[in-house]
């Protein structure tokens, strides 16, 4: 039986070093494409959980979209030190109206 454990940020490096200090492991990336192969490295590696800077997701929409229909790992959009995008705050009303059948946020 895998367990899975581990958590992982995504992002560029001026965002993302702060969760280090909380003990999170932190994959800091500068294009889209390095971006991909780190999250598809880390879903087969057992993380749990993978925060992503909104700023990275809106260039690897397909791939934020390939982890979304499993339940692990758990893809987080987070927003960056530059600001939110909102990404992140719409996929959860997203899923919360698709589970409970209104949009209740």
């Amino acid at each position: 039986m895998v367990m899975y454990k581990k958590v992982a940020v995504v992002g560029d490096k001026d965002s993302i070093l702060a969760f280090k200090a909380l003990g999170i492991e932190v994959f800091p990336v500068v294009e889209s494409d390095e971006a991909k192969k780190i999250i598809d490295k880390l879903a087969h590696k057992d993380y749990a959980i993978i925060f992503v800077t909104e700023h990275v997701a809106k260039d690897i929409e397909e791939t934020i979209e390939r982890y979304s229909k499993q339940m692990l790992p758990a893809i987080i959009l987070i927003p960056s030190n530059q600001g939110s995008l909102n990404i992140g705050k719409q996929r959860i009303s997203d899923n919360v109206e698709k589970a409970v059948g209104v949009n209740i946020l």
